[in-house]
């Protein structure tokens, strides 16, 4: 069983880092510029950077999964908006 848990743990974690360097190469690029007033909204009140990607890697993911779950596109204009609604959190799923 542990093994199992480990699998788990090591593809969490590579699914978690990935999500982070997504968001990594959006504040490089510009695109979307919500990103880049994400983070500097954040940073100004106070949040620490890698608290700040974790919160919008968690908004990708959220999109992510809806994207895969309705078999539709990207939904850029959700994704902005959830964006600049950080640091609250899109629902989690039941």
């Amino acid at each position: 069983m542990s093994e199992h848990n480990e699998i788990d743990s090591d593809e969490e974690e590579f699914a978690a880092d990935t999500l982070i360097q997504a968001i990594e190469n959006q504040l490089e690029s510009g695109e979307p510029a919500a990103a880049s007033a994400t983070l500097n909204k954040l940073t100004l009140v106070g949040y620490e950077r890698d608290d700040i990607l974790e919160m919008m890697a968690h908004v990708l993911a959220f999109e992510i999964d809806a994207m895969l779950d309705e078999n539709r596109p990207f939904n850029r204009e959700w994704y902005e908006t959830a964006l600049r609604a950080l640091p609250e959190l899109p629902p989690e799923k039941d």
